[in-house]
């Protein structure tokens, strides 16, 4: 009753000081051969969906011209390996006048993320110089007078000790004073947020395989008899472990942002969790929970700035089948699952998970870079040479999304066919590939 008479103080001390607007933004990964350009991303993000921020990995400098006065927020991220070299003063000056001066204020850049889940690759090295390597670049940043970027760094959840239960949830014995104690100083003087990547898919065997509260599905909750609240899902929980081991060690006041999370809509064979259903439950609810504003049991009303993992399926990830399937869409912009995350409303396909053909099955598409004005090319090449393009033509169960990759991916394709499938069909000056990968999507069907 102790611990939760000091968590309820924290709470009415510590609320008034958040902001009182959620924010859904999306990471934007890039390990893969078929993604559409930055620009086309980052007309899609604008136009279509409701994100008003992405996350990148590195600081693309084709990504942050792309996103130049779209008014979308920005984030970049320093790899692991540079972050000991941005202990010197030159070089965290050399990294921000070469990776962000170039692009701001034009690009709206809101965090540099220091490294990416440092704790988790257990690199020592990295560990004992990122939070110097934070402060270098925060004094710099102040120094040539950009005020409104943010320093940070995004932590995976083992970070904890084995505690499950969320009120009594304490940063792990080796760390808590000598590393997050400093870290959070950091935070709470610069007013910067503590981010985390809280993942249910990955903490399945930690909360006994509870999969309908990992995924927000109807369950009987979790009590946590300590703070008397029931949990009706996982997400919440991971946010209150967070929150009561930051509060243990005083920074309770500190800001909590959701670097990542997310669910994969696909998995190898035996994986019973990765499924289109599961991540269409995840994300959907997700959405709902942080555009909602509600908060969690010990953050009541508290709004949490989000981005979910990912963007797009990218092919080219190594591990495990469910690495590549995090994506809410495909390249062509099509969604894997609708996650409620377009704007206005708009009604879309929902089509289930890319899957290899069968056997011998081809089908003609476009190459990874090709430009609108060559898809529109290849588009009216197609229709006006044999091609069946009604299913693409307004009302068509193919008319939707209206991008020029995913009309003129169909159109190909249909070309393709008649001319039998012969390689020399799917050439269309060099900007065509074959694929073994169903493009289908919804009704949409590509025979």
């Amino acid at each position: 009753m102790r611990l939760f008479t000091t968590l309820s103080f924290l709470l009415t001390t510590f609320l008034h000081l958040f902001s009182t607007a959620a924010a859904l933004g999306v990471n934007y990964g890039m390990i893969a051969d078929n993604l559409p350009s930055p620009t086309e991303v980052a007309n899609f993000i604008k136009t279509k969906t409701i994100f008003d921020s992405v996350k990148i990995f590195d600081a693309n400098p084709d990504v942050l011209r792309a996103f130049a006065n779209t008014n979308i927020s920005v984030s970049v991220t320093v790899a692991n390996g540079f972050i000991p070299s941005l202990t010197n003063a030159q070089a965290a000056r050399t990294w921000v006048n070469n990776n962000i001066r170039p692009f701001h204020p034009q690009t709206k850049i809101k965090y540099i993320s220091v490294g990416n889940e440092v704790l988790l690759f257990n690199n020592q090295d990295e560990i004992n110089n990122l939070l110097p390597a934070m402060r270098n670049l925060h004094n710099v940043l102040r120094k040539v007078g950009i005020q409104d970027i943010k320093v940070t760094t995004a932590h995976a959840l083992n970070i904890f000790n084995g505690v499950t239960v969320p009120s009594l949830s304490r940063f792990r014995l080796d760390y808590a004073r000598s590393f997050f104690a400093p870290l959070l100083l950091f935070h709470r003087r610069t007013k910067t947020p503590f981010m985390i990547n809280p993942y249910p898919y990955f903490e399945l065997n930690a909360i006994e395989n509870k999969l309908d509260y990992a995924v927000f599905k109807p369950n009987p909750g979790v009590f946590d008899k300590h703070s008397g609240k029931t949990y009706t899902n996982a997400f919440d929980a991971l946010l209150d472990k967070t929150f009561s081991a930051m509060s243990a060690i005083g920074f309770g006041d500190v800001e909590i942002v959701v670097g990542e999370t997310g669910w994969p809509s696909q998995g190898d064979g035996g994986n019973l969790a990765a499924t289109l259903d599961n991540a269409l439950s995840y994300n959907g609810n997700l959405v709902k929970e942080i555009l909602s504003g509600n908060g969690t049991p010990l953050m009541p009303n508290r709004r949490f700035e989000a981005y979910i993992f990912g963007l797009f399926n990218e092919n080219q990830k190594p591990g495990p089948l469910a690495e590549k399937n995090w994506g809410l869409f495909r390249p062509d912009f099509t969604p894997v699952y609708n996650a409620g995350v377009l704007r206005n409303g708009q009604t879309v396909p929902n089509p289930s998970p890319a899957t290899p053909a069968a056997s011998g099955k081809k089908y003609c598409v476009p190459k990874h870079g090709v430009t609108d004005a060559e898809l529109q090319s290849n588009l009216d090449y197609a229709c006006s040479h044999g091609a069946d393009c009604s299913p693409i033509q307004p009302g068509g169960p193919c008319a939707e999304p209206a991008t020029a990759r995913s009309r003129a991916t169909f159109a190909m394709n249909s070309f393709y066919r008649t001319k039998g499938q012969v390689d020399s069909a799917c050439y269309f000056s060099g900007t065509a590939q074959i694929t073994t990968v169903d493009p289908s999507y919804g009704n949409c069907r590509y025979l």
